[in-house]
């Protein structure tokens, strides 16, 4: 057998052990050292984005394995390897134990194992291939932290990875061509040099993150074909008994006990709209009843970050009985518990009866600061993955949790978010249900008649006042809808000074003073204003309270959502499409954003605005228009391609079709236009180095080209083995007159030999 097959063993297997070039081993310690510290940077990447204390340990270990393998690289370290292996199966054991505590996000328990794996890894590092798949790990540590990652405390460390990346890979380049490693302890180096070589790696540095920076920055972003991952945070155990009709705001009353920022009873701020003050960290309007004669102002504080496909408004509950000088929720003890299987995080929601076109929009939410037991999400959930075994869904579509909303709770809902088409809403049927007119409809018999009849006349004088832009007619519930909203921002303010608006008497309502009396108001008043009007001309209408989307942050990809984020606004009703929002609150965008923004390149549109506010206004509207044209046109095309691979096989066809079609006229034009470029830069040059370069160009083309070390000469001479006689004739003539000329002064012969190389090049094309 050991005539097919010489078994390693004894000194043989040594010796062909430390003589074989497939298995030597690698003995730079500068390489060994990066390659750890990239190792290192990876974990302390993971410990800061998943906030995890893995370097307590896996830093102290992975110096010792390193040191270790370093000083044993030349041993065969066969119980070190068999221990090694029986390690690492215990590690992807465990790993698997960990999925069913992780059914739907894995990036920790798969960035734990790699660490593991790495540790285990490190005690046997010999060769240069075993220290590549060391880097290979931190690279990948590196992404996991970047996923898990939502502040800018991860850009730091990525920085420091890619500072340290740098000078890995040339080291590990120098060691794969087999150069001598440079030592800096024994080598004398001169001060100049390296400094030198400090400015090198510092430009390479500058350079890689300023490409790095502006391909983030146009990159298109697809929200259809992100990454779907569905973080949620491990089980929360719950009591029995969980009906959903009790809402918890920590700010204000609990339990039946007034806070003491207001009085009233368990479920709002203060009874029959008495005067009160806010709470300072918490929205009044997360309530079952809200008292709008409340004054005051919130300090800011981040409550949570939010990760969606699509920018919006995080809609936690809406209100349909407006009493005066507030709301509430008249069906509040009407609501329906949902339960998710035991081995899943996912609750699904029944989607409303509605038609029209929507889209699939996945948002992840990570609670940053304590909010009440009202779950935030788009407009018309469908599935939710919440780490409650339990849910509530009360009748005006509002998610309840069976606890409030703690500090790193997270969760994701996918929603199906209906488009808003203008010109259907326009047309839908006015003639709605009876429970919605039972319900939506509803005014304060004493200001009824008042309401309406302003409504009115606002409406019968669009025509004289042309507050609006649009020259629609207001035929419709919608059209009224929108000018209705856009004229309360234009006509009524809000003060200067919120904190000197006067409270509301006893006898007073807040419609009537805001309209009649003070001409404004609280930006969430401008909201019930626009409800009560709608309703006082037969238009359904609710209020909505939620979460603007917040301020989105490039580099993370989240929206940070602060508690001063949270306002109200006025949902109507269009019979077969459902609720749709309108805005009347000044500074706000009219229609709340929604699926219809294409944010496909939002980065740059966000550095546009940076430099937006330093170029002069006139200058500026052009810009605005004409970039807001070719974005929106180009991310609307972008989008429309990748869509066609989800309409079935036809889609994907005509998407093959098309991009194999879009590629060859790409090559074709990059063709054309370097031959354009390479005669135009022809042109410039002297009529013999032309000649040359050309000669050169048409042999490289042939796949005969010269090497760069080869002189004009030597490459004349090794024609004639690769060209016809005739051909190399000319090759030799040419070069020979090109080192005469470039180096001789010697004046050419360039007529005779155009003439010869024509012919050439002409014998070439007709052989």
């Amino acid at each position: 057998m050991n005539q097919f097959w010489r078994l390693p063993i004894g000194d043989y297997w040594r010796q062909n052990r430390r003589g074989s070039a497939l298995i030597a081993v690698e003995n730079s310690i500068p390489l060994r050292v990066l390659v750890l510290a990239l190792v290192i940077t990876g974990i302390v990447a993971t410990d800061i984005a998943a906030k995890t204390t893995f370097s307590l340990w896996a830093i102290p270990l992975s110096i010792i394995g390193a040191t270790w393998s370093y000083y044993r690289r030349t041993d065969a370290n066969i119980t070190v390897k068999f221990c090694i292996a029986i390690g690492m199966l215990a590690a992807l054991g465990a790993f698997f134990g960990r999925l069913f505590g992780e059914l739907n996000d894995t990036r920790l328990g798969l960035a734990e194992l790699l660490i593991q794996l790495q540790i285990l890894h490190s005690f046997d590092t010999p060769r240069r291939k075993d220290l590549g798949y060391s880097i290979v790990i931190g690279l990948i540590l590196l992404g996991v932290a970047a996923t898990l990652s939502q502040t800018l405390a991860f850009a730091p460390v990525l920085l420091l990875f890619l500072a340290i990346a740098l000078p890995t890979l040339v080291l590990d380049y120098r060691s794969r061509l087999g150069l001598e490693q440079i030592k800096l302890k024994t080598q004398k180096v001169k001060p100049n040099k390296l400094t030198s070589l400090f400015t090198f790696y510092f430009l390479l540095f500058t350079l890689v993150v300023g490409l790095g920076l502006g391909i983030f920055a146009v990159l298109p972003r697809f929200p259809g074909y992100q990454l779907r991952t569905f973080p949620v945070s491990s089980n929360i155990q719950v009591k029995t008994g969980f009906t959903g009709r009790s809402i918890i705001n920590p700010g204000y009353v609990r339990g039946g006990n007034a806070s003491n920022q207001g009085s009233g009873n368990g479920d709002g701020q203060g009874q029959n709209g008495k005067p009160g003050s806010l709470d300072n960290n918490f929205y009044y309007g997360f309530n079952s009843k809200i008292n709008q004669n409340l004054r005051g102002e919130m300090k800011p504080k981040v409550v949570m970050r939010v990760r969606s496909q699509a920018e919006g408004f995080w809609r936690v509950l809406a209100f349909d009985k407006y009493t005066g000088k507030g709301w509430e929720i008249s069906r509040n003890d009407d609501v329906t518990t949902l339960r998710r299987s035991p081995w899943s995080y996912q609750i699904s929601i029944p989607p409303p009866l509605i038609s029209g076109r929507s889209q699939e929009v996945v948002q992840t939410y990570t609670v940053v600061s304590d909010l009440p037991n009202l779950i935030p999400a788009l407009a018309h959930p469908k599935d939710i993955y919440f780490p409650t075994p339990v849910i509530a869904v009360d009748r005006e579509n509002g998610l309840r949790s069976p606890v409030g909303l703690s500090e790193d709770l997270t969760y994701t809902v996918i929603s199906e978010v209906p488009y808003r088409d203008r010109t259907l809403l326009g047309q839908a049927a006015q003639k709605y249900p009876k429970s919605i007119k039972n319900n939506y409809l509803e005014i304060p018999p004493a200001i009824a008649a008042k309401v309406k009849q302003r409504t009115e006349e606002i409406l019968a004088n669009y025509n004289q006042e042309r507050v609006a832009k649009s020259h629609k007619s207001l035929d419709s519930p919608y059209e009224q809808a929108l000018y209705l909203a856009q004229y309360l921002k234009q006509n009524y303010s809000i003060p200067d000074n919120p904190l000197d608006l006067p409270y509301l008497g006893e006898k007073d309502d807040l419609v009537e003073a805001f309209l009649f009396k003070y001409k404004g108001g609280y930006p969430d008043h401008f909201s019930t204003v626009l409800t009560v009007m709608l309703r006082s001309i037969g238009i359904p209408a609710r209020l909505v309270a939620g979460f603007g989307a917040g301020q989105f942050n490039p580099f993370t990809g989240m929206y940070v959502v602060s508690n001063t984020d949270a306002y109200a606004m006025t949902e109507v009703y269009f019979p077969k499409y459902g609720w749709f929002a309108f805005d009347p609150i000044p500074g706000h965008p009219l229609i709340p954003p929604s699926i219809e923004d294409v944010e496909t390149f939002s980065v740059l549109r966000q550095l546009w605005k940076w430099v937006a506010g330093w170029i002069p206004s006139p200058v500026l509207g052009w810009f605005d228009y004409l970039f807001g044209i070719i974005f929106s046109w180009i991310g609307r095309v972008i989008a429309w391609f990748f869509a066609l691979f989800t309409q079935g096989w036809l889609g994907i066809l005509t998407g093959l079709i098309l991009t194999t079609t879009t590629a060859f006229f790409a090559w074709l034009g990059w063709m054309q236009w370097r031959e354009w470029v390479s005669r135009h830069r022809l042109k410039k040059l002297p009529p013999m180095e032309s000649l040359y370069q050309q000669m050169l160009q048409w042999v490289a083309q042939k796949g005969l080209g010269k090497h760069p070390a080869q002189t004009p000469l030597e490459y004349a001479q090794g024609s004639y083995q690769h060209h016809a006689p005739a051909t190399a004739q000319v090759i030799d003539e040419i070069c020979q007159a090109y080192v005469g000329w470039r180096y001789g002064g010697h004046a050419p012969e360039l007529q005779q030999l155009r003439q010869k190389w024509q012919a050439v090049k002409k014998n070439a094309k007709n052989p």
